[in-house]
């Protein structure tokens, strides 16, 4: 059902508006298709029980500071663990503005997202920086890593051989034989200059996009006046 008409709105408002509506219609049909297809993916891809630095459960905490294996952020029920691949460390000196965006806006959601898988944030910045990026944000819901032991962010190419840093997302699941398999990867970046690979990961976009201005050549800051 289609919300109005409103008593004062025109005819040619309320044609534009049920042609929109014809195309969210079909994006939401193109978006069920594209998640079929991802659902879709053969589960077969090995990758390796990489190492990670984690600190404590409690995020008002220095210590301890322990390793953490891919395979260690599996419990008893299986849940696939979802990766951000968050941008910090190696060349990107300071934290990913539109990363801590994503981040803010997951921070809150988590609860409801543990019920079904495991997510977890990886920078390959050392423990302590992204532990204390993560501190002054007040991500209490989740679960930071540094991948700085291990190429973890090489071999999946969210880091290059300048140390440049890719934002994006990753999904391992353990298989019947607990064998860790990659399922999916996906960046922000398509191809160079195909940008909005992850934007359905923030709501922040997707409310811009409802105004008749659009999100316009904004982007996120650290923090704001």
């Amino acid at each position: 059902m289609l919300f109005g008409p409103l008593n004062n709105e025109s005819d040619a408002y309320r044609k534009a508006r049920l042609e929109l509506k014809e195309a969210e219609v079909a994006l939401r049909d193109h978006r069920e298709r594209v998640a079929e297809l991802r659902r879709a993916l053969p589960i077969e891809t090995p990758i390796e029980d990489y190492v990670f630095h984690e600190g404590p459960a409690d995020l008002h905490l220095d210590e301890p500071i322990r390793e953490t294996r891919l395979s260690d952020l599996f419990d008893e029920t299986n849940k696939p663990v979802v990766i951000y691949q968050f941008m910090f460390g190696g060349a990107q000196e300071t934290p990913c503005s539109s990363c801590t965006m994503w981040m803010d806006g997951l921070n809150a959601v988590a609860p409801h997202l543990k019920q079904n898988v495991t997510l977890v944030v990886v920078a390959q910045a050392d423990l302590e920086d992204m532990w204390g990026h993560a501190r002054s944000r007040g991500w209490t819901h989740l679960r930071v890593l540094s991948s700085a032991p291990s190429s973890f962010k090489s071999d999946l190419n969210f880091q290059n051989e300048n140390g440049g840093q890719m934002p994006g997302v990753t999904v391992i699941v353990r298989d019947d034989k607990g064998n860790l398999r990659h399922t999916y990867s996906g960046s922000a970046v398509f191809d160079p200059g195909e940008y909005r690979g992850i934007d359905l990961l923030s709501p922040v976009w997707n409310v811009l996009d409802l105004t008749p201005e659009g999100r316009g050549e904004w982007n996120p800051s650290l923090s704001y006046e």
